[in-house]
């Protein structure tokens, strides 16, 4: 098994978030439909019942994959679903410099604060896990500025455990891959814009069509140059000249005047520098 570790430990690490969550009292779970909220709506549900709820924000930065997919997973936990979209929030204003994960975290939680609120859910909670402590990630500030629970990480809970957790509870997001807003497919200080996010989205729904599953198209140059990353275990599929020209055509098709291919494969966080 991929994601081994002592059940004991595990067992013990899940009831201590079991604990976390009943002290709560009832919850809004900000979730993604990804493999760390989904494990924490999943727990939350069967430990709370109705006192818990996803909310999911749904925003320019938020693919129609992952929205789509958020839809799907909590129907298949079975916890009640409220998607509500990020309103007056301005790509072309954003200020897209090396704090954006905290300036786009500042403005969904915020909504997640509010809309938690409106149903009278006492606290919100997000998928941070004790792997995110070893990361860059500014957007851990503004968790804490919302004042926002984070129970995977209080019970120590890995990565690696939540997945294995997800396989016990039967998740199908136990295998999925790591997911992120568009936005972190830009360099630091680019403006954005809707047109440059869709190309994106666009050229990285085609590669997954190819079959490939841990990918990004970061956009360079001011959208005129895509990279494209792989899991490296993934990087022969495209080894291949004919599909090199084809996947060259459609992404030049979609606006990209330049398209290549990162050699050494996927690798997170990649533009936080």
């Amino acid at each position: 098994m991929a994601y081994n570790v002592a059940m004991s430990d595990l067992d013990s690490k899940l009831q201590r978030l079991e604990d976390i969550l009943q002290g709560l009292g009832s919850v809004a779970v900000a979730f993604s439909g990804g493999v760390d909220s989904a494990l924490l709506a999943q727990v939350a549900f069967a430990t709370l019942g109705e006192r818990a709820i996803a909310i999911t924000v749904i925003g320019p930065m938020h693919p129609e994959l992952e929205v789509r997919g958020a839809r799907e997973v909590a129907a298949e936990i079975g916890i009640r679903l409220v998607q509500v979209p990020l309103e007056d929030f301005e790509l072309e204003s954003f200020p897209n410099d090396s704090r954006r994960c905290y300036h786009c975290k500042h403005q969904v939680f915020g909504l997640i604060q509010r809309t938690a609120a409106e149903l009278g859910l006492a606290k919100v909670v997000d998928g941070s896990n004790a792997d995110d402590l070893g990361d860059y990630r500014p957007g851990m500030q503004a968790l804490r500025e919302a004042e926002v629970g984070s129970p995977l990480l209080q019970a120590g809970l890995t990565k690696a455990e939540i997945r294995e957790l997800s396989r016990r509870y039967g998740l199908s997001t136990a295998e999925h891959p790591a997911m992120a807003c568009l936005i972190t497919r830009f360099p630091f200080d680019e403006v954005l814009s809707i047109e440059k996010i869709r190309r994106v989205e666009l050229a990285e729904d085609y590669l997954r069509s190819l079959g490939l599953t841990q990918l990004r198209v970061r956009s360079h140059e001011d959208g005129r140059l895509a990279r494209i990353e792989v899991a490296p275990e993934e990087r022969t599929v495209l080894l291949d000249a004919d599909l090199l020209d084809t996947v060259d055509a459609h992404l030049r098709a979609l606006g990209f005047r330049h398209v290549a291919l990162e050699v050494g494969g996927y690798r997170t966080g990649s533009m936080n520098h």
